[in-house]
């Protein structure tokens, strides 16, 4: 299979299921024939270093990354920026004739990526208009839907205000119904790139993220968020979100027991991984791997021979 522009694979599945080690070993191996593209929502940012299990500075030495460190953590970025400068690092890729490896757990990133879904554009001033009239009017801005795009308000609970709201701003600010941009999220086409499931055991996940965080915190994670509030424009709204982080900064800024946050951030942890299974696993198109090295070798496969079929 040669996707796009040429060989990709995707490494997908929760947090803390090992996909980063095997992703760096895989392309550390190819000799620089493989290059990863970081998936992850929160890695874009500047800063946030640990809690993000980013690559580190000897990593990104030894094997080239991208989509890494691209904002500042006062910024937003978006998933359709994401997906445009993933398309760019794809094609940059392959220009120099090597290998995609797709990593992370995001799991709206990689549809968006691997799918190259159409994402419709967003309008603020708009959006802050119909969300201050949601708080009231919520009833008439789904009859509103519903007499200009009767397709999406069939699909969307009229007590939803979040989505009423969403599907609205996308119809009014772009001219076009919301229901035309593509068959949606629950719905899963032909394959353009091969995602293979790193799958491990709940209970056996629950201990690593718990035995994780706690070396995060030794290694200095809570340094860290505090140097993110010092930085220009601070800690904004999307980059705040990311879990571990949005704990200690309750502890920074609100002064909670640093043990309660800590505890906090490990069930939110496992709670995300949790999510992360349920998204993959909804999509036909995984392959789940249950031994790292069953992974390796259908990535290899995938990366080495393009047209093979790795269910064999």
């Amino acid at each position: 299979m040669t996707p796009l522009g040429g060989p990709a694979v995707a490494l997908v599945g929760p947090t803390a299921s090992g996909k980063s080690a095997l992703a760096h070993e895989l392309a550390l191996v190819s000799g620089g024939r493989v290059e990863i593209v970081s998936v992850d929502a929160m890695g874009v940012y500047r800063g946030m270093d640990i809690a993000t299990a980013k690559a580190t500075a000897i990593e990104r030495a030894e094997v080239p990354y991208h989509l890494i460190d691209l904002v500042e953590p006062s910024e937003e970025f978006t998933v359709a920026q994401f997906q445009r400068a993933a398309r760019r690092a794809s094609a940059e890729i392959w220009g120099r004739g090597h290998g995609v490896l797709y990593v992370g757990g995001t799991g709206l990133y990689v549809r968006a990526v691997v799918d190259d879904l159409e994402i419709p554009g967003r309008y603020p001033a708009l959006r802050r208009h119909l969300e201050s009239r949601a708080g009231d009017e919520l009833a008439a801005l789904y009859e509103e839907l519903v007499e200009r795009d009767p397709v999406a308000a069939r699909r969307i609970d009229a007590t939803n205000a979040r989505r009423v709201v969403r599907a609205l701003e996308v119809s009014l600010g772009s001219g076009r119904p919301f229901s035309s941009f593509g068959a949606g999220l629950a719905s899963y086409g032909e394959v353009r790139v091969v995602q293979i499931g790193l799958d491990v055991a709940t209970e056996v996940l629950d201990e690593r993220i718990a035995a994780r965080f706690r070396r995060w915190m030794d290694e200095g994670l809570l340094a860290e968020v505090a140097r993110l509030l010092e930085r220009p424009g601070g800690v904004g709204p999307t980059a705040r979100q990311a879990v571990g982080y949005r704990e200690l900064l309750r502890h920074l800024e609100g002064g909670e027991p640093l043990e309660r946050c800590v505890e906090d951030a490990i069930a939110k942890s496992r709670r995300l991984a949790r999510r992360q299974r349920s998204w993959f696993r909804r999509d036909p198109r995984v392959l789940w791997c249950g031994d790292v090295g069953e992974a390796a070798s259908r990535l290899h496969l995938v990366l080495s021979e393009s047209d093979c079929d790795v269910r064999d």
